[in-house]
């Protein structure tokens, strides 16, 4: 198990917010730099196809001026393949993209769009960038995501954090099963979506996970607290949940 859970921050609701009104505030690239002082270990941006929140140029200094890993949230396209290709960041994660969806609404089918992904995986590979596969807890898209060459899954946590009493408990089940057949079929285990103050702890204590990515709630949370507050927080809490027996 390893002892410390990275923690990814997702800046794209900073970007959404200077998209309101125009102009270059709040910058996204400043408020990478404020999580990386308050203990992100990752920042990740999701380049869509529409460029709602995050463009081009974000990604660009995202990687030239932020001292921390950059994880490009693409869809599998030949555009954002090339994007990526060009920006070289540490790493990518594969996910389902629909013009029309708020957010990201599920896993990415890879049972049924095993060769696009697999051509993708390989041609981010080539370019030295590691590839995650956002998917749902389920066993049989890790198997495909293994036989489409991905050397990583992110595990849909949005239903898990979306369910209450009894329903969150079975969610979690999946996600602790999930983690477990990743894991033995040689696949490293991510997990995000939806996750806050009150759910990240289960997540994280599965001992198979070695990152979490978090997005919309620290933001969100930002807008009362601060951000770097509220990353130093959240930090806080997924080192106490890994360190309980």
């Amino acid at each position: 198990m390893a002892k410390r859970v990275r923690l990814g921050v997702n800046v794209d609701h900073v970007a959404t917010l200077r998209n309101a009104r125009g102009g270059t505030h709040p910058d996204p690239v400043r408020a990478a730099r404020i999580a990386r002082e308050a203990g992100a270990d990752q920042i990740t941006a999701h380049l869509r196809e529409d460029r709602r929140h995050i463009l081009d140029d974000d990604m660009r200094r995202l990687k030239e001026e932020v001292a921390l890993p950059l994880n490009f949230e693409m869809a599998a396209t030949a555009e954002m393949i090339a994007i990526a290709r060009r920006i070289a960041p540490h790493s990518a994660c594969l996910v389902p993209e629909r013009r029309e969806e708020r957010t990201t609404e599920g896993g990415l089918d890879v049972i049924a769009n095993r060769a696009l992904v697999a051509d993708a995986v390989a041609a981010l590979a080539e370019a030295g960038i590691r590839t995650a596969l956002f998917v749902e807890p389920d066993l049989a898209q890790l198997d495909a995501a293994r036989m489409a060459g991905a050397p990583v899954v992110e595990l849909h946590t949005g239903r898990y954090c979306d369910a209450c009493g009894r329903a969150r408990e079975e969610e979690l089940a999946r996600l602790a099963a999930a983690a477990r057949h990743a894991a033995a079929i040689g696949l490293a285990v991510h997990a995000g979506h939806g996750l806050g103050f009150d759910t990240v702890a289960p997540v994280v204590a599965l001992p198979e996970v070695e990152e979490v990515s978090i997005g919309h709630f620290i933001i969100g949370e930002a807008v009362f607290l601060g951000l770097g507050t509220v990353i130093r927080e959240m930090r806080r809490r997924i080192d106490a949940a890994r360190a309980r027996p």
